[in-house]
């Protein structure tokens, strides 16, 4: 499980640019940047807790983008993420891990609970990363709704 100040792990994923521009992109593309990057687990495309977090992203992007490179990471293809990005005019990263190992390496994928029931999914988790790779602050379990809010409050941007 990582940690603040932990370094975060590095990986490389297909995804779709803010333009819309499909391609692979790793850690190292967004860390160069020189800007935090707030990168965002959510479970699935187009449904309603995560397509109300990714709003409140688009939304507010103009209050994050000076100091921030927001990705959004979920299981769905490529593919998925283009009826996303184009049904909601998403303007920020999306990636795909298909595979889920990513997730797993950020503590973003194992055992929740839903509706009373246990079961295995995505766990709604988000980091800041500092340009030099290291884990700034992390927000396990999150509530869609007034996200960015905290992030914008927790980071002091």
């Amino acid at each position: 499980m990582l940690n603040e100040g932990d370094r975060a792990s590095v990986f490389s994923l297909s995804g779709l640019s803010p333009s819309g521009e499909e391609k692979d992109f790793s850690l190292g593309d967004f860390l160069n940047q020189g800007k935090i990057v707030i990168l965002y687990f959510y479970p699935k495309d187009n449904t309603p807790g995560c397509t109300t977090e990714a709003c409140d992203f688009r939304d507010n992007i103009n209050r994050l983008t000076s100091k921030c490179i927001v990705v959004g990471v979920s299981p769905d293809s490529v593919g998925s993420h283009k009826k996303f990005k184009e049904n909601h005019l998403l303007n920020f990263y999306l990636l795909s891990d298909s595979e889920k190992n990513v997730m797993k390496n950020y503590g973003a994928y194992g055992e929740k609970k839903m509706y009373g029931k246990t079961i295995e999914g995505v766990i709604r988790t988000t980091y800041a990363i500092n340009p030099d790779g290291t884990i700034l602050k992390i927000w396990r379990n999150v509530k869609a709704r007034g996200h960015v809010d905290k992030i914008i409050n927790d980071l002091n941007l």
